[in-house]
């Protein structure tokens, strides 16, 4: 992140001064449209108290597609009020979740508990916020730690979605006691935070999935150091994740990545060495990675937005040509012998509404080729990860 030089003040302004002098240390004393809000926005976390009247709303007058997601989200297992939560003290991840001890545990109690304060909030049965609140609780009076070579990614997905359920039953509903929200922020702050608040030197999907959940962190514990430390990170890693024409013959790479070199940045795109308006550094790994990444951008715009900094009009360009370009192909395009060998792997998840939202019904961009993905797609599930019910919660909505 390139920092503004400080502005010389005058010496009278003792109001803007102390306002100044009021800002925790580590945040840049640059203009506001490169800090944190002073005052954040709850419930703010990929979902807005508007956000979810709007749903509501919908749901409630059996408007489509938001019924149709509402009925498939209530027909999970996520919904379920028989649901008993599986904490563990410390959750081991390998590479591609082996060993999985708590893994998936840890990822489908979060959801469900996202899952539940979504319920809770549209139909305002208060047995679904119980049940998130019992989930919430069994896991932030136990786990400690994560482990093995999957734990900053593990900690990621969970710690994208804790926050999402945490910021709707906090602010929307009073059955949650003080000394346990207290103690749900403590596993935040002390468990979480500390495995994906400095990134990854991986595959951009683990830095960008990382970030998302720095920010959601952020916002539910009103940190403002933690959330302005994961916007820079989301504004190095962004230009390295999808390349755009106009970076050059090569894509940007990201701060510390130590790719110094066309061989380096090539290798680490996958032996890819067209480079093409919305092409991904997976893309020729697998579509579904891709995803991942595609769907991180998108969350963590959209709760910048929430809060007053809007970070979509920064990467509307990478983000917008990086769904059209994958989507074309999920559509099924054939793939030209020059983009990846002719062959593109897997398919990507449940991860357009978010960001087709943002850039096209609120920004209007024409994205025809993800409007037809997401279109044919609808309901969007969830990846059983940490993308959830986003035709329920984002699909048209003006808020």
């Amino acid at each position: 992140m390139h920092r503004r030089h400080r502005r010389r003040r005058p010496p009278a302004a003792a109001a803007l001064l102390a306002l100044v002098c009021a800002i925790p240390v580590g945040i840049s004393a640059t203009a506001s449209a490169d800090a944190a809000p002073p005052a954040f926005a709850h419930p703010g976390v990929l979902v807005s108290k508007s956000q979810l009247e709007f749903v509501r709303g919908k749901v409630q007058a059996g408007a489509q597609p938001w019924k149709a997601a509402y009925d498939q989200m209530h027909a999970s297992k996520y919904a379920s009020l028989a649901r008993t939560p599986k904490p563990r003290a410390v959750v081991e991840c390998g590479s591609y979740s082996n060993p999985n001890y708590g893994c998936t545990d840890e990822r489908e109690d979060a959801l469900a508990a996202y899952t539940l304060a979504l319920e809770w909030y549209i139909t305002r049965d208060s047995r679904y916020a119980a049940k998130a609140v019992q989930i919430m609780d069994a896991w932030s009076g136990t786990v400690k730690d994560h482990t093995n070579s999957n734990a900053p990614l593990q900690s990621a997905w969970s710690a994208s979605t804790w926050p999402r359920a945490a910021e709707i039953i906090r602010y929307t509903y009073n059955g949650w006691p003080a000394d346990k929200v207290d103690r749900f922020g403590q596993m935040l702050r002390n468990v979480y935070l500390p495995k994906v608040v400095n990134g990854s030197r991986s595959n951009g999907n683990w830095e960008l999935s990382m970030t998302e959940a720095t920010i959601g962190i952020a916002v539910f514990l009103n940190d403002r150091t933690v959330y302005d430390k994961a916007v820079a990170t989301f504004r190095g890693r962004v230009p390295a994740y999808v390349y755009l024409a106009s970076d050059g013959a090569l894509p940007k790479t990201s701060p510390g990545s130590g790719l110094d070199t066309r061989d380096e940045i090539v290798k680490y795109w996958q032996g890819q060495t067209t480079f093409v308006d919305g092409l991904t550094q997976e893309t020729c790994r697998d579509l579904t990675h891709t995803g991942y990444g595609l769907s991180a951008i998108a969350h963590v715009a959209e709760t910048s937005r929430i809060q007053g900094q809007d970070l979509y009009p920064e990467v509307a360009d990478r983000l917008r040509h990086a769904l059209g370009l994958q989507s074309k192909y999920e559509l099924g395009t054939a793939v030209p012998s020059w983009l990846c060998g002719g062959k593109l792997s897997q398919h990507m998840g449940p991860v357009t509404e978010v960001g087709f939202n943002a850039l096209h019904n609120r920004l209007g961009y024409g994205m025809d080729n993800t409007q037809k993905l997401t279109e044919q797609r609808r309901p969007a599930g969830t990846d059983n990860l940490f993308t959830a019910w986003e035709t329920l919660t984002h699909a048209g909505n003006p808020s």
